[in-house]
């Protein structure tokens, strides 16, 4: 909510060719308790003081020489990147009332004024206005506290991908259908998407049971944590793998891929020694 004290403190802008009127409505404003009440009675200079004081609030008389209210309303909205114009009209004529409101004054006061409608309308105006200048202000702050957010999302997940990296022998990503987007290492052939291509007569050989068991949690869409894999070289060796993998939802839970790492956990042979003579 908007406190007493905060529509007092507003900066008001009065803008009429009658010297009158601006000292009756300067008087009365001041009298009521605001403390930023400024006047001008060339209609040329209100753009210009609004750009350099923001003003909460611009009573705007509708009929001045060489330049009218409809004219000041025009350059306002054409220079200000605020979408609200904080305008009251000030007139005498009835039938500009409709016009100036589809012009984008917000109310009119009408003249002779009437000093308990001037009170209320003014004071309801003010409310409105930094109201919404507050709710601006607070999405602006929410905007930012977005783009800082995903500023640090975005590098923790870079970071957390370059420890996964130096931490494994590989790291693989897939999309929705099944296609690799980013590989290190030799991940194609462990899950069994390509086979390596080999000269030897007989070339290594993976475990077929274990890799259907992976094809089928990987259909299944569930994560897998140390699969282990075993493959049989073309000299007889044997080597162990371990692969993890999970899947990936975007925001509204829906599938688009996995990722995964996998390290090789072959036992490493003790080296001989020759016997003691």
């Amino acid at each position: 909510m908007i406190s007493l004290q905060e529509i007092l403190k507003a900066h008001i802008l009065i803008v009429d060719d009658q010297e009158t009127n601006v000292q009756l409505l300067e008087q009365f404003l001041e009298g009521a308790g605001y403390s930023n009440v400024s006047s001008t009675m060339k209609p040329e200079q209100v753009c210009a003081l609004h750009r350099k004081n923001r003003f909460d609030l611009i009573l705007l008389d509708l009929q001045m020489p060489d330049m009218d209210g409809f004219q000041v309303m025009s350059e306002l909205k054409c220079n200000d990147h605020d979408s609200y114009l904080p305008v009251i009209v000030l007139t005498a004529q009835p039938n500009h009332k409709l016009r100036a409101l589809e012009a984008g004054a917000k109310d009119f006061i009408s003249k002779p004024f009437d000093l308990l409608e001037v009170k209320t309308r003014i004071h309801n105006m003010l409310e409105v206005r930094l109201l919404y200048k507050k709710l601006a202000s607070h999405n602006r702050m929410l905007e930012h506290m977005v783009e800082e957010r995903t500023a640090e999302l975005r590098e923790s997940e870079a970071r957390y991908r370059s420890l996964t990296e130096l931490a494994s022998d590989w790291y693989w990503e897939q999309d929705e259908l099944g296609q690799f987007s980013k590989v290190s290492g030799p991940v194609l052939e462990m899950l069994g998407i390509r086979e390596e291509v080999s000269t030897d007569a007989s070339p290594a050989k993976w475990n077929e049971a274990e890799r259907s068991l992976l094809h089928a949690a990987i259909a299944a869409r569930q994560p897998f944590i140390d699969f282990l894999f075993n493959r049989t070289n073309a000299n007889g060796s044997q080597q162990q793998f371990r692969v993890s993998g999970e899947p990936m939802f975007d925001p509204s839970c829906r599938f688009i891929g996995y990722r995964g790492i996998g390290v090789e956990c072959t036992p490493l042979k003790s080296p001989g020694f020759p016997e003691a003579s």
